[in-house]
Formats: structure tokens, C-alpha cells, sequence
């Protein structure tokens, strides 16, 4: 995967990132090629070896066609919610690290469920948070939507879904804690 300067960029849990530069640095004997990105959302940098890119889940930020794939799933149902909070949390952290904007519409759409059913921990509260973070920063920075836009939208597409899950599985207890 070749990256250019001035491209954006979706890295894993930190969010879209600007590449500004493509560096060599010298690491023990070894030259190596490095991304300097520039996360947006908090003005930090990362290096990033041009090597492990794809590795690390480095990728450009999603395109148009993309987008109304994740417009579809963000209204889709979902499949069931675990009940076991320690699954739930290592496998909804485990999407969000994977730097898929898919797996963390999956996340959103499954915690915003639990949350109408029972009151969110902490760290569930966190990861609800973090997966709308990386949504709609990458749609607003891919410049396909405004924020206050896609998150209106995205509060919507959310309400089907979870109307959607409700009515294919009526039974779901509020998963213990």
C-alpha cells in the first residue's frame, strides 16, 4: 500500500490522520521509511513504518461507495448481543483495534442496543463512545457528510436497527453485568 503526503488516513482506535510526511530514520544499522501522520483529532504525531502499514491496519479513509455500504449496515439488524460483559468487551475492544469502520458500526449498533435496555458500565459507555468517534470522524473527514449531519443520521440509522433487533429477538433480557 503506497500512502502519498497530504492523504488521509484511518489508523486503528486513534482515528483519521493526516500523512505529512515520509521519513528515513535510522534504526540500529537499518534505514528504514517511516509515515508521519498527524492525528486530527488531537493534533498528535505517530511514526508509522511504511513496512507494517498494513500490518498495523493503516488505510486510506473510506470512499463514497464505501459510505452507502456503511449507511446500509448502520440500518441493518444485528446478530445477538452476548450476555457475558467480558466477551463483550474484549470482542467490542478487539473491532475497534482493528481500524474497520465496519466492525465499529457493528460495536455502536450493539452497545446502543444494551444501552436502551440497561444502564452502560464505564468502560461500555467508553467503547459506545469511542466507536461513534471513529464513524463519524471518518465520514466528516473522507468529506462525505457534516458532522452534525451524519450524527443526526447516524442516531436514526441506529433507532432502525435496534427496532429492527427488538422485533427479530423480543426476548433479550438486559445482558448482566
Amino acid at each position: 500500500m503506497e500512502l502519498s503526503v497530504g492523504q488521509k488516513v484511518s489508523y486503528p482506535s486513534q482515528g483519521v490522520c493526516l500523512v505529512e510526511d515520509i521519513e528515513n530514520k535510522k534504526i540500529g544499522d537499518n534505514l528504514m521509511m517511516f509515515y508521519l501522520l498527524r492525528v486530527l483529532s488531537d493534533n498528535s504525531t505517530i511514526f508509522v513504518p511504511m513496512a507494517n502499514a498494513e500490518t498495523v491496519g493503516l488505510r486510506p479513509v473510506i470512499t463514497s461507495k464505501q459510505y452507502k455500504l456503511l449507511i446500509n449496515d448502520l440500518a441493518a439488524d444485528f446478530e445477538e448481543v452476548s450476555s457475558d460483559w467480558k466477551m463483550r468487551s474484549r470482542e467490542y475492544s478487539e473491532k475497534l483495534q482493528s481500524g474497520d469502520v465496519f466492525q465499529a458500526v457493528d460495536v455502536l449498533k450493539k452497545l446502543s442496543f444494551l444501552s436502551r435496555e440497561k444502564k452502560l458500565s464505564f468502560r461500555e459507555q467508553t467503547l459506545l463512545e469511542k466507536a461513534k468517534f471513529l464513524i463519524v470522524s471518518e465520514v466528516t473527514n473522507a468529506g462525505l457528510e457534516q458532522e452534525s449531519q451524519i450524527e443526526n443520521k447516524l442516531n436514526k440509522l441506529i433507532e432502525n436497527a435496534c427496532r429492527k433487533h427488538h422485533v427479530t429477538q423480543p426476548n433479550v433480557m438486559a445482558a448482566g453485568h
